[in-house]
């Protein structure tokens, strides 16, 4: 490694972009919220590659948005804080409120980041960007220790942040001058910051490096499938694997675990997601005490093992506000396809007053839009949203056994009428907090 960090000879990414997801508002035709953070990297790769001599081709930086399907996130994760030279964080309440952004900090501090020169002067390897201005909120201890001056990133950057500077036309000029003197300073710490190489760790188990979560950041994923030797006659094992949670129902668009995926989705919300198999996690689902926001998600295959069935009644007939059930299903699967009159069945059988309630469900549209993974993606953030929101109002009065009135993705996705009579009175009304209207859209993290 060359002791300069000069770019023609250190093949190394010069910065991570370290930032926190903005899930999909609205329906699927929605525009990507991330978009403005992807421009800025693009606008800073650019810069670099100016100031620098790095070759065509040599990737100056990185994003997560950037790794295609498929990946193993966590350990591409680890693997890019072990190797990068400068940690770029962008500042906003969003990202201290995210746990995924908090391990991605804690993970890139177990380098030797924090160095100190002749005469005591203390250098580090993070570099910070204000995203949006932070002067009304508290920053955690490990950012407020942070001696960095930004006074070259011009008066307007410091008192607005780079999103407004983007969005705002009338500050055009004083966006490119924050985005020159920003690749300026993570060359310049790139070069005279030397940080060796880190080892790969495990991402998923790293404390944040901000605040301890609360129970409300905190939220449970369970998973109530099969395993490959309990398939029923007639299903292939190609979703399946040895352990329940190695469900994967729309192989081949993606190898990992569904369950994977979704704690992927709920961390890039900001929540620190544990995941488990229903059977290990029924009992804290079923008390009336509960200790954060859950989510289940059910393979409709798993209700045809009618010994098993008897908790999933139990949780249903309790139909409590910070649980949210999922049906994950893939109308490109054969399998599905052929039986989804017996599936359906089974589902309004075990899980009857969940689905009277409304509650979500990813059910094959009738003449619509194909399912996929990324409604699916789409429809667990309107899932979790819910179960924190049952969480926080866990105090409030409500009627034993009949749940909060719950968003229906069936009208959406099928495109029928809404339910009438004294019990469906109000669902997907403002009641809901407006969850019903957006949860007759798609959408992805």
């Amino acid at each position: 490694m060359n002791s300069q960090g000069d770019g023609g000879r250190d093949q190394r990414p010069y910065f991570f972009l370290s930032y926190a997801h903005i899930p999909r508002a609205g329906n699927r035709s929605s525009g990507d919220p991330n978009i403005w953070v992807a421009q800025l990297y693009n606008d800073l790769c650019e810069a670099i590659f100016q100031l620098t001599d790095a070759p065509s081709g040599h990737p100056v930086g990185f994003m997560d948005r950037s790794m295609h399907q498929g990946q193993k996130w966590a350990e591409r994760l680890s693997a890019e804080l072990a190797n990068c030279r400068v940690f770029v964080p962008l500042y906003s309440p969003r990202y201290f409120a995210s746990q995924a952004c908090g391990k991605e900090w804690q993970l890139f501090s177990q380098r030797p980041v924090y160095q100190r020169r002749a005469g005591g002067e203390r250098h580090t390897g993070i570099v910070p960007v204000l995203w949006v201005a932070m002067n009304h909120y508290p920053l955690p201890r490990v950012a407020s220790e942070l001696q960095f001056s930004h006074e070259s990133f011009g008066g307007d950057y410091a008192a607005e942040g780079l999103y407004a500077l983007m969005k705002i036309a009338s500050y055009r000029a004083q966006y490119q001058n924050a985005v020159y003197r920003l690749a300026e300073r993570i060359v310049h710490v790139a070069r005279h910051t030397v940080i060796p190489l880190g080892e790969q760790a495990d991402f998923e188990s790293q404390p944040s490096a901000f605040e301890p979560p609360t129970p409300t950041d905190r939220v449970r994923i369970s998973v109530y499938s099969l395993r490959r030797r309990e398939l029923p006659a007639g299903r292939s094992a190609d979703c399946y694997g040895a352990r329940r949670l190695d469900w994967q129902p729309y192989q081949p668009h993606s190898a990992r675990p569904l369950a994977e995926d979704a704690a992927e989705v709920a961390r890039r919300m900001g929540f620190d997601p544990t995941v488990a198999e229903f059977e290990d996690d029924a009992e804290r689902l079923l008390a009336e005490e509960p200790t954060g926001p859950s989510v289940l998600l059910v393979d409709r295959w798993a209700l045809t093992d009618r010994q098993r069935i008897g908790k999933i009644r139990q949780l249903d007939r309790k139909n409590l506000p910070w649980v949210s059930v999922l049906e994950p299903w893939n109308p490109e699967d054969p399998e599905c396809r052929r039986d989804e009159e017996m599936l359906n069945g089974l589902s309004e059988e075990v899980l009857r007053l969940s689905r009277g309630a409304h509650r979500p469900t990813l059910r094959s549209p009738a003449g619509g839009t194909p399912g996929s993974l990324e409604e699916f993606r789409g429809e667990l953030e309107r899932a979790v949203m819910q179960a924190t929101n049952g969480f926080e109002q866990r105090g409030e009065t409500r009627t034993p056994g009949t749940g909060p009135r719950r968003p229906s993705l069936r009208l959406g996705i099928h495109g029928g009428e809404p339910p009438t009579g004294p019990d469906t009175e109000g669902h997907g009304s403002d009641e809901d907090g407006g969850l019903g209207r957006a949860a007759r859209g798609g959408g992805e993290p």
